[in-house]
């Protein structure tokens, strides 16, 4: 099993920045790939970023050239750096970790103010 812990949601207003973190734990030997993903309500979960372990990344649309993704691999820990952040941004943003099967964060929530 692997347990993800996410922190740095929170409000922000349009334009500004935040910075996301995920760090696994337990079996994380098995984890190939890391990345965060969202949802906004009446939406689906949408792929945001992700990285692989040879630090492979890649990117929604949506967030190209605003948000970077980065990961220290030994650690098992990703980042999401955010910036120029818009209202439509605005979601539940979780982590998601990949090797076999995929795991999970609880979520944060993400609030983008015009």
């Amino acid at each position: 099993q692997v347990q993800l812990v996410e922190s740095g949601g929170g409000l922000v207003q349009a334009g500004g920045s935040l910075r996301l973190s995920c760090a696994a734990s337990g079996m994380i030997f098995s984890l190939n790939r890391m990345g965060w993903y969202r949802q906004a309500p009446g939406t689906q979960r949408e792929l945001v970023a992700g990285i692989t372990s040879g630090g492979i990344t890649n990117y929604a649309e949506s967030v190209k050239g605003r948000f970077f993704i980065s990961g220290d691999n030994g650690k098992k820990t990703v980042y999401l750096q955010m910036n120029s952040l818009k209202p439509e941004d605005t979601a539940v943003y979780y982590c998601n970790a990949e090797g076999g099967y995929a795991f999970w964060g609880q979520g944060t929530q993400v609030t983008v103010s015009s």
